[in-house]
């Protein structure tokens, strides 16, 4: 019997992470799960994956800050903004920001919370980087320790390339 305890839902306030979000919370109510709602802010160093993910406090010497207080404080705002008002009386989540490469945080947030499944957009803001970088949704995919949903956004039509189908 699959029994979900931990449901991770990645935000990226994309429409189909919008969409995905959807079914997060539907997962969480049906298992009575805690829904865990990671994002992870826009960074220069997003896909600096040599970087050292320690936080520099500001004004420290010998380093310089790629995540700082503020930025934690405007995502869990938007955060806050975007879901809170949309979950009605389930009350089983929380909100968590992260820094660094998309894909590399979701997997380790995923790992050290002992998330069940994780529920994205197919999609997402990031993946116009992705022909430089790689898919989010591909390396989570690949790489998580347990069940990735990827939702897709109904109303976009997808084809394949050439004449294959």
């Amino acid at each position: 019997m699959i029994e979900y305890k931990r449901i991770l839902f990645c935000a990226d306030f994309s429409e189909d992470a919008n969409i995905a979000f959807l079914h997060a919370l539907d997962l969480a109510k049906k298992y009575n799960a805690k829904l865990h709602i990671l994002h992870i802010p826009h960074s220069s160093y997003a896909y600096s994956r040599h970087v050292v993910d320690e936080h520099v406090p500001e004004g420290a010497e010998g380093g310089e800050a790629f995540f700082n207080e503020e930025i934690e404080k405007r995502a869990i705002e938007a955060l806050k903004e975007e879901y809170e008002n949309r979950m009605g009386d389930f009350n089983k989540f929380l909100f968590a920001i992260k820094s660094g490469s998309p894909d590399v945080e979701i997997i380790r947030y995923a790992k050290k919370n002992d998330i069940d499944v994780i529920v994205m957009g197919a999609l997402g803001k990031s993946e116009q980087d992705r022909i430089e970088h790689g898919s989010t949704v591909a390396n989570v995919s690949k790489y998580a320790h347990c069940h990735v949903i990827a939702i897709r956004n109904p109303a976009k039509q997808f084809t394949l390339p050439g004449n294959m189908y």
